[in-house]
């Protein structure tokens, strides 16, 4: 079975889950409608307007995490048989807290404070948004761990 975490130990698909992870962030921001859609659209490009390739490069740092906590849920979706974009799907509450339990440390952390309340704005509704890129997600996991 293939796994996350040995999948990014080379560099140059490292690079290549960078850049996937990247594109899905993006394709989930362009997917908000309403006000609270503006108001991430808002708050993601203020992230961004900070430093440029300050996204790629926050998800390079973050991806050793990431896979240490997706993992073992890429591994239960691969023993189940079931669909990744299914299993993640039906899974979207207990991968948004495993992933956020990273970030919230990282928060915790930093110093930067536009990015502490960028964050802690979005963070109230973190778990829905993360939960709605899980399909997007398992096929991600799909393509690059399989």
């Amino acid at each position: 079975m293939g796994s996350l975490a040995e999948t990014i130990k080379d560099d140059t698909r490292r690079r290549a889950v960078v850049n996937d992870c990247v594109a899905l962030i993006e394709a989930e921001v362009a997917s908000k409608r309403g006000l609270s859609g503006m108001g991430i659209k808002t708050a993601f490009k203020a992230v961004k307007g900070l430093r440029p390739g300050m996204i790629p490069m926050a998800m390079n740092h973050l991806l050793d995490d990431f896979a240490k906590q997706i993992d073992p849920l890429w591994q239960e979706c691969q023993s189940s048989g079931e669909a990744p974009r299914a299993f993640f799907s039906s899974r979207k509450g207990e991968i948004a807290n495993a992933l956020l339990s990273i970030t919230d440390a990282r928060r915790d952390r930093a110093d930067n404070r536009v990015m502490v309340r960028a964050y802690n704005g979005l963070r109230p509704k973190a778990v829905a948004y993360i939960g709605d890129a899980a399909p997007r997600l398992g096929d991600l996991i799909a393509k690059h761990a399989s």
